[in-house]
């Protein structure tokens, strides 16, 4: 069976750059419209961005479902299609959509039946908690929508479409940051829905992004019309995405605990916890597109036999990380304090966010790679190396370091807990990713 180009010819870097770019652009566009989110709800008021700041983890703790459904089908697709099989290839990518609409919907509905409690479990309370309910409530509405739209980028860059996902994220985040103050202020004749007009905007962008998802993969001739061997292709998409899904609810579920014990502080701490992981998260999602290319690349190289491309690109995407660690704390050291004041002014939500900024860009660098080191282990096939890094990371280091931090030195000691753990596990992962790629060469040209 002849292989199809895809990623596993020309040059490697230039793959990279391609997958790595557009996918930045993307991410970019999508934090730029949840910072421009955060900057109307400032002019809403503290409560507003106090409120969002409990929805956050909840939300990022549901799209733990989507990332891990959306590796486990890249890694299978990527595979088949740097063998050469591009009708399993579509019928994978068909059963993967109906796979996340089904989880999608279930839930959906179960988050909107209990946003209110877990919001209080998070120390909402008050007007802070109704806001939240609010704005969890419509979201949950839109996300099976939201689950469609990531994981169709995923498909589209496992099938070697490197712009075409970055493309569609951003005029999807250009719609949201179009739409959120004419929701939320009631502009242009349209009711003003306060804090619900900014989850109304998200769906709605979600609802254009899936139309342009669809409407690509028809075109490219992605879609397989036939549900034979849909029981077989959940499987394999779960043997990877299963844990994977695992492996990315640990993340959220630290979070949930982080913004527990920040809101023993109050709500304004709580409030500059996010307006400034709102700006971090901006040039994070640098790091997580350069870690997403990585999926894609190695998948269709290692289907392909080429190992030694796999070894480089992996080389080049740790030290782009580090790099660019080291670049955002130089950043955020000079201009994020300045950043935060412009969404909110409160003295007390411009020192928490200084205190941030302070500690953790000098962390993202090995966040980086270990989110590499993650991204490689699914494409391989092998799961369970991530579901292991994440539940170490969460309980050996960052829950018991968080509980420390805590005690000793307040939400300083938080933020200390957070910069800690992204090194430590940064370095382990780095290394277990490295012996094993050796290894799974050595088996490959033994066999």
């Amino acid at each position: 069976m002849a292989r199809l180009a895809g990623f596993t010819e020309g040059s490697v870097g230039w793959h990279l750059i391609r997958l790595g770019s557009f996918m930045a652009l993307g991410s970019l566009s999508m934090n730029v419209a949840r910072l421009a989110e955060a900057v109307y709800l400032g002019l809403v008021g503290t409560e507003a961005l106090a409120a969002m700041g409990f929805a956050f983890p909840i939300t990022m703790f549901l799209f733990a479902f989507a990332g891990g459904i959306g590796t486990g089908a890249s890694s299978v697709i990527a595979r088949s299609y740097g063998a050469g099989d591009r009708a399993m290839a579509a019928q994978l990518v068909t059963h993967a959509e109906l796979l996340v609409l089904a989880v999608g919907v279930m839930i959906g509905v179960a988050g909107f039946l209990f946003a209110d409690q877990a919001l209080a479990w998070l120390g909402a309370d008050g007007e802070v908690l109704s806001m939240a309910t609010q704005y969890l409530s419509v979201y949950m509405l839109g996300f099976p929508l939201f689950m469609l739209s990531m994981v169709g980028s995923t498909l589209l860059r496992a099938t070697g479409s490197a712009a075409s996902p970055g493309l569609v994220m951003t005029t999807g985040s250009l719609l949201q940051i179009a739409l959120g103050p004419v929701l939320i202020f009631g502009l242009f004749g349209v009711p003003e829905l306060g804090i619900a007009g900014a989850a109304w905007a998200y769906v709605a962008s979600r609802v254009f992004s899936v139309a342009l998802y669809v409407a690509i993969l028809l075109r490219q001739r992605m879609v397989s019309w036939s549900l034979a061997g849909l029981g077989a292709s959940w499987w394999a998409i779960l043997h990877v995405g299963g844990p994977a899904t695992a492996s990315s609810l640990v993340q959220p579920i630290s979070m949930l605990v982080a913004t527990r014990l920040l809101a023993g502080y109050g709500h304004e701490v709580v409030a500059g916890y996010t307006v400034a992981a709102r700006v971090e998260t901006m040039v994070h999602m640098v790091l997580w597109s350069a870690s997403s290319s990585i999926s894609p690349f190695v998948g269709q190289n290692w289907g392909a036999g080429k190992y030694q491309r796999v070894r480089i690109a992996l080389r080049q995407c740790n030290w782009f990380c580090l790099a660019w660690g080291v670049v955002t704390f130089v950043v955020l050291w000079f201009v994020g304090e300045a950043a935060v004041r412009t969404i909110d002014p409160n003295p007390t939500v411009v020192e928490v966010a200084a205190l941030f900024f302070l500690v953790i860009p000098l962390s993202i660098g090995f966040m980086g790679v270990l989110q590499v080191a993650t991204s490689c282990f699914n494409a391989l096939g092998q799961p369970l190396p991530p579901l292991a890094i994440s539940l170490a990371r969460t309980l050996v280091l960052y829950i018991p370091l968080l509980l420390l931090g805590d005690y000793l030195w307040g939400y300083l000691g938080i933020f200390l807990a957070m910069a800690a753990t992204n090194v430590l596990l940064g370095v382990a992962a780095w290394y277990w990713n490295r012996l094993a790629v050796r290894r799974g060469i050595a088996l490959a040209r033994a066999a």
